[in-house]
């Protein structure tokens, strides 16, 4: 019996690509954390806002109380664990107004790991949240901003937001902060502040220092490379000529600078990142952060493709990440932007239970809570795949089945609503239109919102490495995991 075909939702990024990283929310700012055998991503959580007659306006930034988080172990199927309530009423910090251009970083402290995430208020302070898990739940540690108008050195920077962390070989932790361009100083705007971190990571030691940072803007980065320190940031948008012949950069681009201490002084190198506006087209600030997993080194930044994709150019956000390679003479060079993205890097156990809202692209379908109070709440809740409909699909990439041929596909399914009308899923290999290697029904599922599994076997072996395809007919359900059984 031939399976009904199924007319497949369009997606937002090609099936081949790996940026944006994300497509069923946007995702600006993107900060890595790399810890045990993964990364996680940290993004400001653009989304979209309308005005009374339901269309969408220009982002205004001023209404984002969330950050998003996914992680990565192969660096191409992303895990979405949903959005942190960080800031306002409803968040962890009561006390702020705005979460924005998050940093996050882990700390052993008396045994046990410990997860800091430091977030901007709007330009008017830093705040930071403290976890037992790099997803959270979250919790709000001061009660109150880490980094003020209050704090030394602090009161006459402009923007006082984008963190960046630095954890140093020596245990001791480093923050930098700031931005802005006060009137008349464009070449030397003296906005940008350093300061070493508590032994608590919630607290300052010593005063913030000014950093010399010529046409700075915004979006501190640090990494730290063959013992030398590289401080990166966005460049304003006031180069002058005298500014692009002495530093060869221009308007909102990500510029390099290299010292031996933390605090500097940093001595500029080299220009790492043109504005994306180059590459995709539709200018906006640029915004990005490097860092090192599993011995290649990557640049996460933010694009404005997914909105374009959507129809829209409101200046709504999206993260990628590029691999590039850190030279012997300890320069970066020019860092390509693509669609492409990178090489996955480690492959996927079919036959180990893999969550549903782990995927390289995706169209057709949505990520929730899975409690169904649909509260974000302050992070580390449980994620299902939701809003199913006909023609939806997941991509997982790089399937590894080994050399026995499983039996028997499993996932793991709930009723959506209480009208239901069921469906199939359709498991194919290396296309949408691939070998199809099972049909698997779903009926007859509770109305208790209890997850139930349910198994197809297979009608064709498969063996090797595959990319996965799970094609969705009918709708009302909701899907938790999967896996192949032998």
């Amino acid at each position: 019996m031939e399976p009904e075909e199924i007319t497949v939702t369009r997606s937002y990024k090609g099936v081949g690509d790996t940026n944006p990283v994300m497509t069923q929310r946007f995702g600006a700012d993107p900060y890595a954390m790399v810890y045990g055998d993964r990364v996680y991503l940290y993004m400001t959580a653009d989304a979209f806002e309308y005005d009374s007659e339901g269309n969408v306006t220009e982002n205004t930034y001023g209404k984002i109380h969330q950050i998003n988080v996914i992680s990565t172990d192969d660096m191409v199927n992303f895990t979405d664990h949903g959005s942190i309530n960080a800031a306002s009423g409803d968040g962890a910090a009561k006390w702020a107004v705005n979460s924005w251009a998050p940093a996050a970083a882990w700390k052993e402290i008396d045994g046990k790991d410990q997860f800091f995430l430091y977030f901007a208020d709007g330009g008017g302070g830093i705040g930071v949240l403290q976890a037992d898990s790099p997803t959270g739940p979250f919790r709000d540690p001061l009660g109150k901003g880490l980094i003020t108008r209050e704090t030394p050195n602090c009161a006459d920077v402009l923007w006082l937001f984008d963190p960046a962390v630095l954890m140093d070989d020596d245990g001791r932790a480093w923050l930098y902060f700031g931005g802005g361009v006060p009137d008349g100083k464009a070449a030397a705007p003296g906005t940008a502040r350093v300061v070493e971190l508590g032994a608590d990571m919630v607290s300052i030691a010593g005063e913030p220092q000014a950093m010399d940072v010529p046409y700075l803007f915004e979006d501190s980065g640090i990494h730290k490379a063959g013992g030398k320190y590289y401080y990166t940031y966005c460049t304003n948008w006031q180069v002058d000529a005298a500014g692009t012949e002495q530093y060869g950069f221009h308007n909102g681009e990500i510029a390099c600078m290299v010292s031996d201490a933390p605090t500097g002084p940093f001595v500029y190198q080299e220009t790492i990142l043109r504005n994306p506006v180059r590459v995709f087209g539709l200018e906006s600030n640029n915004h990005h952060c490097v860092f090192c997993f599993q011995n290649q080194w990557y640049i996460a930044y933010h694009t404005r493709i997914l909105e374009k994709a959507m129809g829209v150019e409101k200046g709504y956000r999206c993260t990628h990440i590029d691999a590039f390679a850190m030279q012997e003479d300890g320069s970066i060079g020019e860092i390509g932007q693509t669609l492409r993205g990178r090489k996955q890097i480690r492959y996927v156990d079919a036959c180990q239970e893999n969550p549903a809202v782990s995927f390289a692209v995706m169209a057709g379908v949505d990520t929730a809570v899975a409690d169904k109070s649909g509260q974000w709440d302050a992070g580390g809740a449980d994620m299902v795949l939701t809003d199913i409909d006909s023609g939806g699909f997941i991509k997982v990439a790089g399937v590894d089945f080994a050399e026995e041929p499983p039996k028997l596909f499993a996932a793991a399914l709930r009723c959506g609503n209480e009208d239901m009308a069921g469906g199939v899923i359709q498991v194919r290999v290396d296309s949408l239109d691939g070998e199809l290697l099972a049909s698997l029904a779903v009926e007859n599922l509770s109305q208790k919102q209890m997850f139930e599994q349910r198994e197809a076997q297979l009608l064709t072996a498969v063996c090797g490495v595959h990319d996965l395809y799970l094609v969705f007919d009918g709708g009302g359900y909701e899907m938790r995991s999967w896996q192949f059984l032998k």
